[in-house]
C-alpha cells in the first residue's frame, strides 16, 4: 500500500518506518527543519532489540509535493492534537484527492475535526497502545509491543488491517470508534497531568495516598462522562481497560491502590509522561486541553461535574502559558492537595 504520514515523531517513525520495512511505499510530511534532519540521518528503529536503518526516507515539506508524487491509499495523522487545526487548514484545498485519514492521535475530538473539515468518508479512527521511546528525531525504540486498534464498523478497511499486521504492528479492528478512543484516553490520563504539575514520576504519584486519591477521582469523573454518553469501556491491544475501570469504580482506595500501583510501576512508573515532556519542551502547548479538557467539556454538556479534571487542565495550561511559575507545585504534593481540595 501507499501511505502519506503527517508527522515523523515517535508514532510516525514507528508506524511509518515499520511499514517501509515491510515493503510499503511511505511519504512523510514534516516541517523543513525536521525534514532536513531526517533526510540527513535517515530513520532508525530498534524493534525488539534489533536495530533497523532506513536510509533516504521520502520526506517532503509541503502537501502539494507529496500529492504530486501519486495517489495514496491512506494518510496517517500522527501529529500532536494541538497541531490538528493548522494541519487541516493546509489539507482543505486538496480534500477531493486526499485518501482516508487514519487518526492515531490521543484525545477524542480529532476524528470529528477531520470529518467536519474533509468529510465523514475521509476519517478512520485509530489508536496505538504499543509503548515507543524517542531517542532522537526519527530515531525510536520499541519499549513494549502491545498493538494498535482501527475502527472498522463496516469491514471496509480489511486491506489496511492486513497491511498493518504484515508490518508486525499487531493491528486489531474495533466496531465502536468512540469506545476505542475514550478507553485509550482513560489510560493516557493516568498520572499524566499530576506528574507534569508536580514534577514527580507516575510511581511517586501512586505511592502518595493523597495524590492517588486525586487520580482515582479524576478517572471516576472520566468514566462517569463515558457512562452518561453511552460509551462503553473496551479492552485495547495488550491493555485491559475494562478491569482497570472496574477497579477504579468499585474497589475502596485501600484495596485498589496496591493493585494499580503495581500496574503503573510495571508500565511507566519511572518514566515521565507526555504532558511533562510537552511542558518542558518550550513549545508553549499542551495536549492536556484535549484530554482532561475534553472530559471537562463533555461533562459540562452532559451535566456531569468534573472538578478534578478541571483543576488539572487549568493548572497545567497556566504552567504551559507561563501564567504561573513552573516550580509552583514542583515536589510539593501537600501544597497541590490543599489547592485542589479547596
Amino acid at each position: 500500500m501507499r501511505f502519506l504520514f503527517f508527522g515523523v515523531g515517535a508514532i510516525g517513525t514507528y508506524i511509518g518506518g515499520s511499514l517501509v520495512l515491510a515493503g510499503n511505499d511511505v511519504v512523510f510530511l514534516e516541517r523543513p527543519d525536521v525534514a532536513d534532519l531526517v533526510k540527513q540521518r535517515g530513520l532508525k528503529l530498534n524493534l525488539q532489540g534489533v536495530e533497523h536503518a532506513i536510509k533516504n526516507p521520502n520526506v517532503v515539506t509541503d502537501i502539494e509535493t507529496a500529492l504530486q508524487s501519486g495517489a495514496f491509499d491512506v494518510a496517517v495523522q500522527a501529529v500532536k492534537s494541538y497541531d490538528t487545526d493548522g494541519l487541516l487548514k493546509t489539507l482543505v484545498p486538496h480534500q477531493a484527492i486526499l485518501p482516508p485519514v487514519l487518526c492515531l492521535q490521543n484525545g477524542v475530538d480529532n476524528e470529528a475535526k477531520i470529518a467536519a473539515t474533509l468529510g465523514k468518508d475521509k476519517v478512520i479512527a485509530g489508536t496505538v497502545t504499543t509503548a515507543i521511546g524517542r531517542r532522537d528525531v526519527g530515531d525510536i525504540i520499541l519499549e513494549k509491543l502491545r498493538g494498535m486498534g482501527i475502527a472498522d464498523e463496516s469491514g471496509k478497511y480489511k486491506n489496511l488491517l492486513s497491511t498493518l499486521q504484515s508490518a508486525n504492528l499487531k493491528a486489531y479492528s474495533y466496531e465502536h470508534a468512540a469506545s476505542m478512543k475514550w478507553s485509550k484516553m482513560v489510560t493516557n490520563l493516568i498520572a499524566n497531568a499530576t506528574s507534569a504539575i508536580l514534577q514527580m514520576t507516575p510511581g511517586e504519584i501512586f505511592n502518595h495516598p493523597g495524590l492517588y486519591e486525586i487520580e482515582i477521582q479524576m478517572l471516576r469523573e472520566t468514566l462517569q462522562v463515558m457512562k452518561k454518553s453511552g460509551i462503553p469501556v473496551s479492552n485495547l491491544p495488550g491493555t485491559p481497560v475494562v478491569p482497570l475501570a472496574m477497579v477504579v469504580k468499585n474497589l475502596p482506595l485501600w484495596l485498589s491502590r496496591p493493585l494499580l500501583t503495581q500496574q503503573v510501576g510495571a508500565g511507566r512508573g519511572a518514566k515521565m509522561p507526555s504532558f511533562y515532556i510537552d511542558l518542558y519542551s518550550g513549545r508553549g502547548k499542551s495536549e492536556v486541553e484535549y484530554l482532561n479538557g475534553a472530559v471537562v467539556r463533555y461533562g459540562a454538556m452532559l451535566g456531569v461535574d468534573t472538578p478534578v479534571n478541571q483543576f488539572l487542565n487549568q493548572t497545567l495550561m497556566a504552567l504551559t502559558r507561563g501564567d504561573i511559575a513552573l516550580d509552583t507545585f514542583a515536589g510539593q504534593p501537600e501544597k497541590f492537595l490543599k489547592e485542589i481540595n479547596q
